[in-house]
């Protein structure tokens, strides 16, 4: 029998998982009848049990590492960072948990004491991307498991092995096997997930089409939490700097870091037109040295494939339609293996196009805009429906202020990458980027509600006003 799921390394083509869909109403049935004893569980309890999970991988590092540089395609060294950030969350999500969750007590009147803690919502469905398959499922199912929330997750149907050996990680570690369940499969599969009337809430990262279309099906049910983390189209706008290489170093981490296949990632570059050539002529020179090679590959790559041929495919019919509508090529979009999904990172100067596509570019493709003053430039950075993450490399203090306060977006950086955003801070954007539920550090917010109670040991009260008049007489009788 051919199994109905599969995956296959990007870099060479090799089967590497196959399985079968889950049962939907099965793994919402087990989570939902495990949460209880889990949510009662002391949160001592919860933070052990988490931090067993990061010395169970802690023993599988390399293991783990070496299935996402698989199944992703990303080179090793970076895979390993991203099992180094799965490790480190558990530490960032007991903080948050303790200062943005944590129990309070307040003055009440009548001498009782006023309480605020917080629950657990139930079950939650986590719904996972490919381009980080353990790390950014990570940073959704460590908070809500800590707070006392079973756990379903659904990986993407591009990286089903790695979100296996993610769960059997947490269940080596003591997470109950009925508190975090794994729900293999498709679109299809994840529909159903989100909308299961016994799911809580849906945590979701991913593209911003999918977002919106789960934003609509709970349009209806604002009984269930929905945290959103989406795409982008950010800008990275390179101002006034004598520091024109390590400008051009930024720009490059910025939009051809993981194959351009981070949502944080670089799509825009917007550059004021009396440094244009000279950056972006750096910026090529640095692009046509990075090494594109699998992830295992000996000199050690910068870059690995994208995830799969249907993406390759898609981005180099961008690059020509780009092209075909006025971009100018910079440096040319190229498979560079025939049949896999190898590419070359691409830049392109759209600057008199008429109209610029407002889309997410998920790859290594770079469109440069060339713009003459500083209000046009911010201007240019917010010609986005997208809001996630942008950058100033260069100018003033001043020119850093108002591009601060101007810009639309919930990462905003000076002098750094795009895409270098810290675990130990809020994580999220607005427009289409975002539903204002900021994930990483404030994912304690979405993973548990406040509960105010008012209490007193011993029943005290009295009514003083609106009564009539006791009759003395008829007591009397």
């Amino acid at each position: 029998m051919v199994a109905s799921l599969t995956s296959h390394e990007p870099a060479t083509g090799t089967l590497l998982w196959q399985g079968e869909p889950g049962d939907v109403e099965a793994e919402v049935a087990a989570a939902r009848a495990s949460w209880p004893r889990w949510a009662a569980q002391p949160i001592a309890y919860r933070i052990e049990t988490l931090r067993r999970f990061v010395n169970v991988v802690r023993r599988e590092d390399e293991a783990l590492a070496d299935l996402i540089a698989r199944e992703t395609g990303k080179p090793l060294w970076e895979a390993r960072d991203e099992v180094a950030a799965l490790m480190g969350k558990v530490d960032i999500s007991v903080a948050a948990y303790s200062e943005r969750t944590g129990q309070r007590r307040l003055e009440a009147n009548m001498g009782a004491r006023q309480s605020v803690r917080h629950k657990p919502h139930g079950v939650m469905a986590v719904l996972g991307p490919y381009n980080a398959p353990a790390q950014l499922p990570g940073a959704h199912i460590i908070p809500a498991l800590l707070a006392g929330n079973a756990v379903v997750f659904k990986p993407s149907d591009r990286t089903p092995a790695v979100g296996e050996m993610l769960v059997r990680l947490l269940h080596e570690a003591g997470i109950p096997t009925g508190a975090m369940r794994l729900l293999q499969g498709g679109p299809d599969i994840g529909k159903a997930l989100a909308s299961h009337a016994d799911v809580g809430g849906i945590l979701f990262t991913g593209s911003a089409q999918t977002g919106i279309a789960i934003n609509r099906q709970f349009a209806a049910q604002p009984s269930k939490i929905l945290a959103l983390e989406m795409g982008g189209n950010n800008p990275i706008l390179v101002w006034d700097t004598p520091e024109i290489p390590a400008a051009a170093a930024i720009v490059v981490q910025s939009a051809f870091l993981t194959s351009g296949q981070r949502c944080t990632a670089a799509s825009r570059l917007i550059v004021r037109d009396n440094i244009a050539d000279t950056l972006i002529a750096e910026v090529k020179k640095l692009a046509d040295r990075l090494i594109v090679d699998q992830p295992h590959a000996t000199p050690t790559p910068y870059m690995g494939p994208v995830i799969d041929n249907q993406v390759a495919d898609g981005l180099t019919e961008s690059f020509l339609w780009l092209m075909s509508n006025g971009g100018r090529p910079i440096k040319h979009m190229v498979r560079t293996r025939p049949g896999l999904p190898f590419l070359s990172p691409a830049i392109i100067d759209v600057t008199n196009m008429k109209e610029r596509p407002d889309v997410e570019l998920f790859g290594p493709l770079l469109q440069v805009i060339r713009v003459s003053d500083f209000g046009e430039a911010i201007a240019e950075a917010n010609n986005s429906r997208y809001g996630l993450a942008a950058s100033l490399v260069g100018g003033s203090p001043e020119q850093y202020n108002q591009f601060w306060s101007n810009v639309r977006a919930g990462v905003i950086h000076w002098n750094r990458p795009t895409n270098g955003a810290a675990s130990n801070a809020p994580f999220g954007g607005i427009g289409i980027s975002g539903n204002h539920r900021p994930g990483a550090y404030y994912a304690a917010d979405y993973c548990a509600y406040p509960v105010v109670s008012a209490e007193l040991e011993k029943p005290r009260a009295s009514i003083g006003v609106g009564l009539k008049d006791i009759d003395v007489s008829a007591m009397g009788e």
